[in-house]
């Protein structure tokens, strides 16, 4: 899967749109899915993370002020950006 905005430069089978969501506490973007997994960056309350997949109990996505693609603890979502 990637995001839709790379589609002219990347092919994949599926593409997504990513959905741009606040986080409602200190939130830590992780390598794979799996908690234990390495922290790349985080993302401060308030922030903004785009969502491009729900899984479980993860979202997968782009932690917008680093630019970094992780993971994410879907429970710390707090709302969709309007």
């Amino acid at each position: 899967m990637a995001d839709v905005r790379l589609a002219d430069r990347v092919f994949a089978p599926h593409y997504a749109a990513p959905m741009p969501v606040t986080v409602r506490e200190l939130t830590i973007v992780r390598e794979s899915a799996d908690a234990s997994s390495p922290t790349m960056t985080e993302v401060a309350a308030g922030g903004v993370f785009e969502v491009l997949e729900l899984a479980g109990t993860n979202a997968w996505g782009i932690a917008c002020d680093s630019g970094l693609v992780g993971y994410i603890n879907a429970s710390a979502i707090a709302g969709k950006v309007e």
